[in-house]
């Protein structure tokens, strides 16, 4: 399933501006308090995961646990970097396999990757590695689980928009059995699909 939600976000002739739209969306309806900064970092974020590179995808398949332990051990630059991408790795994995991860491992993740961000913030305020900017890593550490949530969003309206027929029409049903998005029961409806109340059964397709 997800190498077709891949392939229509690499169809899109600007990733930025792909993601943009529910990245704000996503922003507003869960009142998540974003600096433009930090609209603008997870809109790169998501693009850069459209199209990942192997280190960026570390922190999916390797242990949360020892990749900080890892980047605890390093200094300057390299600390920083890795500190910033198991950061982002955690809030991307959390945020677009959310079914993945549940109860106390899923609190676990985000202790993990709300560290890995805080301690990244403190590096740019001491000056080390990086020059300052917006305090864009200090918002993702202080509101980690909340931008889980504008991900999770992202991520079903993503999954809506690349449903392209009656098999992914069914998929996004299922999904929303699973979840209750909001997103997925709208669009469901605007494709023509009933019989939404939970334990209805699957309606059908107008």
């Amino acid at each position: 399933m997800q190498e077709l939600i891949f392939s229509t976000i690499s169809l899109a002739p600007n990733l930025g501006e792909y993601f943009r739209e529910p990245v704000t969306e996503a922003i507003r309806g869960r009142e998540v308090q974003a600096s433009s900064a930090t609209e603008s970092y997870i809109v790169q974020l998501l693009s850069d995961f459209a199209k990942p590179q192997p280190e960026t995808t570390s922190p999916l398949t390797q242990s949360v646990t020892l990749l900080l332990s890892e980047a605890m051990e390093q200094s300057g630059p390299e600390r920083f970097k890795r500190l910033q991408t198991l950061g982002d790795g955690v809030l991307y994995g959390m945020g677009f396999f959310s079914q993945t991860s549940r109860g106390a491992d899923r609190k676990y993740l985000a202790r993990v990757g709300a560290s890995a961000y805080d301690h990244a913030a403190r590096m740019l305020r001491m000056g080390q590695g990086q020059q300052s900017g917006p305090d864009v890593l200090s918002e993702l550490a202080t509101k980690f689980e909340g931008f889980v949530e504008v991900l999770q969003y992202v991520a079903d309206w993503v999954e809506a928009k690349s449903a392209r027929d009656e098999e992914g029409l069914l998929r996004l049903y299922e999904r929303w059995l699973k979840t209750k998005s909001p997103v997925l029961k709208n669009e469901l409806g605007q494709r023509g699909m009933f019989g939404l109340d939970e334990g209805s059964g699957f309606g059908g397709i107008h």
